[in-house]
Parts: structure tokens; C-alpha cells; sequence
């Protein structure tokens, strides 16, 4: 296994349970991947995904190695999701409650906007549920195959749910109020696309948030020690600080990997969590890189500017996530994919990880995560110490134009694409992968079969895609394919396959 991200981990865990004998191999000194942490002032703060839903893939990852999710992670669930602001003036709270949130809408937009908000939750519950089964679930990648998966009866499900229009396009025809087209628009930037170009279906996202969104106790860090704590428990080795510099194929198929040092891993069967960029430049060797895929620039995923600090909020009532919209969103994404640059006006979030899911705000000095979007372009260029200050600056100005100022302790770690280039290396930055552009941008993503024996692959960006879910999700599907072929090749050779094949 290469990576300790949470689509290897999650496959990790499923392999370790049915038997074989696995070891995961990390360049980093601690589990998680994306989902991590860094250290400000003494204190932990969450420097990836903060945002925990789909529930179900965990609960059902957990029990089918004979362990139960809430025995292992405190899970609180949110009654309020998020909070959001354009000035000092206009702010909206959405719950986990449709009809809060419609009465919220009623008295921030109107009823007619409260009414489109009703239809646009129904019609958001039925592109989950149209794809929950055969795209989710399933491994299927391809049009064709998702429409033969839903058959005859569910083709009209497909069209109703509008494949070919985009996010933006299908947000018209529910709302007027362009602060609720920005606010809505925002689920493309959690696949890292554009709401201008991603398409329609990524509207699933609110029936997700509305389905269920909880805190965790340690924040989604500790959920992925968590999964690789059982992963151990169940026989699985984890090698930390081992980065892997070569997978070895010979003969046509997988063979074993070569570290970092020169140290030879011998192994029939790899799954590979980095990303698929990675694997495609070649960064994890020639014989293997065409398992992976070349992208251009402009055919990567958003990447951030991050801040971590410690900060005591002032003038605002932060939420646990809160996000404050910039004035003009178009010109905003234009600024990022067109021009290549940060915006001058971001969109900020921010995730206050000592607060409650109600809300509640602790005394004195609190975590702040703040994100902001930017180019993926960290292989390209870096951002020099002038962009970073003009950048921190125009994201505080952005807060203080709804009442939010933060005094801080210390200036905290800033993280830009360039550094998340170095974190994840050959994706330039990018945090989720292909950028979801177009209708079909879905089906491009690589599945976990790969066409060289032996390789398969799970993380974000790989199918079903990006997020803490679908990347544990990824994973699962990987350990399903590898079980299946391995099952399938014993009843080929007539013969049961004895003890487990080394992932080593």
C-alpha cells in the first residue's frame, strides 16, 4: 500500500480483515494525508478537510471488520451546518432542519426564494439518490455503464437530474437572489471546480450536508488514526517516513516497490493512494506511469492558501464553519482559472474548530483554519512573500467587511500551493484531482482496476472523486476489486488460494 491517506487506509483495513498481509507504506511520519494537522502556539489545528458527512461509508467500513465507528470516534451531529455573510448587514444560517433553513431564507431573501430552496432540496435528494447506488457504490466509470447499472426504468432519473447543464445554469432555475446562486454555487469548490463550469449533479452535495453532518472529537485527523489504528489491529504493518521511489513491474506485471534508500519491498499486489498525477509523471516510475495521467494546468482541481492560527474573534459570531462571500463571484473564479492569479476580493472560509456544531464559542483564544482559493499552479511558480502578504491582507479585509476581526497570537502557518505541491507531490498544488469541468469530467477519473496487473489505485482522485467520503469510499472499492480478481483467479485455477498474498 503507498499512502496512508484515507482511500488506503480504508483499503488497508478491508484487506488486513479478510487476511492478507499488508503493509502500508507513508512517506509522512503519521497517517492521514490530507487530513492532517499542524502545530500553532502549542496547539493542534486541522489543515485539511473539517467538513465530515456520509457517515454510512464509515459505518459500514468499520463493521464489516467487526467494529463500530461511534466506539471509536466521538461524533456530535450539527444542527447548525454553516453560517454565511456577504457584509456586516447580510448573513444566513442553513440547518440541518429544511424547514429552519427555509424560514432563514424567507427572512433574508423572501418567500419565493424560501419556496425555490424546497424544490431545490427535493431535487438535490433525487441526484443522490439516482446516484448513490450505481455511481457511488459501484465502480462503474463510464456513461455507458452507469446507464446500462440504472436500466430501462432509470434512464428518465438520469435526464431529470440534468447532466449536461451546469451547476450554475440548473441554480437559476430554483433561485434569483445572486447571493443564494453564490451561496449554492459553492458545492463545485468542494470537488474544486468551478460553479461555472462543474456540472449540475454536484447539487447532490446539499442533500448530503442535509442529510447529516457531525464534529469530530480531534477533528478528521483523528478519524484517519482512527482507521489506522484498526487497520493494526487487524494485522496491517505501517511504515512511516518510507517513501516509495519506484514501483518495480517485470514481466509485464507488478513485482514489489523500491524505497527511498535503495530498499526492495517484494509484492504481487500494490495499491497505489497517491495521486493520479503523481503516478502519470512518472514520479512513482516509467514502468508504472501510464496508469496514472498527465494533466495540464488548467485541468487540475482548485488548490488553497490556507492560514492556521490562534486568534481571538472578535465582532462576529463565528460559527464552527463560516464562510464570507466575496462581492463578485464570476470575476472571482475568473481571477483564479483564466488570469492564473489570487483574487483581489476572496471568498473566505473559515472553520472555528473549538466551537460546537450549535455554535457555542469557547473563552479566549480559539483554532482557526481560513482558506481561501487560488491556482493550481504550484508546480509552475511560487507564490513570492509580497503575493502572501497582499493575500493575507485582502482575505482579512474580506472578514472585516462583515465585523470579523481576529486578533492573533502569532502570525500561524500559511500553506500555498506550492507547499501543498511539496506535501503531495505531481499535482501541482491541485487538492482534489481532475477539476470536475463538463459533463463528462466525472468519467475521465481513473477507476481502482488499472490495465498493468497487479496495480490498483484509490484516493481523491480516483473514482467516485474527492472529499473525505468518496476518498474512503475509493478505497473500498479498491480492496472489493482486488478480493474479486483474487477470488476469481482461484476458481480459475481450480485451486483455493492458502493464507494471504503479501501487499508487501
Amino acid at each position: 500500500m503507498i499512502g496512508a491517506g484515507i482511500g488506503g487506509l480504508a483499503a488497508a483495513l478491508r484487506l488486513a480483515q479478510a487476511g492478507l498481509d499488508v503493509t502500508v507504506l507513508e512517506r509522512a511520519a503519521k497517517p492521514g494525508g490530507k487530513m492532517r494537522s499542524v502545530v500553532v502556539e502549542g496547539q493542534a489545528v486541522e489543515a485539511g478537510p473539517t467538513v465530515f458527512t456520509m457517515r454510512w461509508v464509515f459505518e459500514e467500513l468499520f463493521g464489516e471488520c467487526g467494529a463500530r465507528l461511534g466506539d471509536r470516534v466521538a461524533l456530535s451531529p450539527a444542527n447548525l451546518l454553516a453560517r454565511h455573510a456577504w457584509s456586516r448587514d447580510e448573513r444566513l444560517d442553513l440547518f440541518a432542519d429544511i424547514e429552519a433553513s427555509a424560514a432563514a431564507i424567507a427572512a433574508f431573501a423572501g418567500d419565493r426564494e424560501a419556496d425555490g430552496y424546497r424544490r431545490f432540496c427535493a431535487r438535490s435528494a433525487e441526484v443522490y439518490r439516482t446516484l448513490e447506488g450505481p455511481f457511488i457504490r459501484d465502480g462503474r466509470t463510464n456513461p455507458a455503464g452507469l446507464a446500462k447499472r440504472v436500466g430501462i426504468s432509470g434512464l428518465g432519473d438520469l435526464w431529470r437530474i440534468q447532466p449536461f447543464a451546469t451547476l450554475w445554469s440548473a441554480l437559476g432555475t430554483f433561485f434569483r437572489d445572486p447571493r443564494l446562486l453564490q451561496l449554492f454555487g459553492r458545492y463545485a469548490t468542494y470537488c474544486g471546480a468551478s460553479p461555472f463550469s462543474a456540472p449540475a449533479t454536484l447539487m447532490l452535495v446539499a442533500h448530503v450536508e442535509q442529510a447529516g453532518v457531525w464534529t469530530v472529537a480531534g477533528g478528521l485527523s483523528a478519524l484517519a488514526q482512527a482507521v489506522a489504528d484498526l487497520a493494526a489491529e487487524r494485522g496491517a504493518t505501517f511504515r512511516y517516513g518510507a517513501p516509495v521511489e519506484r514501483i518495480v513491474v517485470e514481466g509485464g506485471r507488478i513485482t514489489g516497490v523500491i524505497l527511498a534508500g535503495g530498499a526492495r519491498i517484494a509484492a504481487d499486489t500494490v495499491v497505489c493512494n497517491a495521486d493520479c498525477a503523481a503516478l502519470g509523471a512518472g514520479l512513482l516510475g516509467r514502468d508504472a506511469a501510464p496508469a496514472g495521467e498527465r494533466l495540464a494546468p488548467a485541468e487540475r482541481s482548485l488548490s488553497a492558501v490556507t492560514l492556521c492560527g490562534v486568534a481571538e474573534p472578535r465582532g462576529f459570531p463565528l460559527a464552527h464553519h463560516t464562510v464570507f462571500f466575496s462581492r463578485d463571484y464570476r470575476a472571482e473564479f475568473d481571477a483564479i482559472l483564466r488570469q492564473r492569479r489570487l483574487p483581489d476580493d476572496p471568498t473566505v472560509y473559515v472553520c472555528a474548530q473549538d466551537r460546537t456544531g450549535s455554535g457555542h464559542a469557547p473563552a479566549g483564544p480559539e483554532r482557526l483554519l481560513l482558506l481561501i482559493n487560488a491556482p493550481a499552479d504550484g508546480r509552475e511558480r511560487s507564490l513570492s512573500p509580497p503575493e502572501i502578504e497582499t493575500c493575507v491582507r485582502n482575505l482579512l479585509r474580506r472578514l472585516e467587511a462583515s465585523g470579523l476581526s481576529l486578533n492573533m497570537a502569532s502570525p500561524g502557518v500559511t500553506t500555498t500551493p506550492r507547499d501543498f505541491e511539496a506535501l503531495f507531490p505531481g499535482t501541482g498544488g491541485a487538492l482534489y484531482g481532475r477539476a470536475a469541468q463538463g459533463w463528462a469530467a466525472t468519467f475521465k477519473r481513473a477507476g481502482a482496476r488499472t490495465a498493468l496487473p497487479g496495480l490498483y489505485l484509490a484516493g481523491g482522485s480516483v473514482h467516485p472523486g474527492p472529499g473525505v467520503p468518496m476518498a474512503a469510499q475509493s478505497g473500498r472499492l479498491a480492496a472489493a476489486a482486488i478480493l474479486d480478481d483474487r477470488a476469481s483467479t482461484a476458481r480459475s485455477r481450480r485451486a483455493a488460494t492458502r493464507g494471504g498474498t503479501s501487499m508487501r
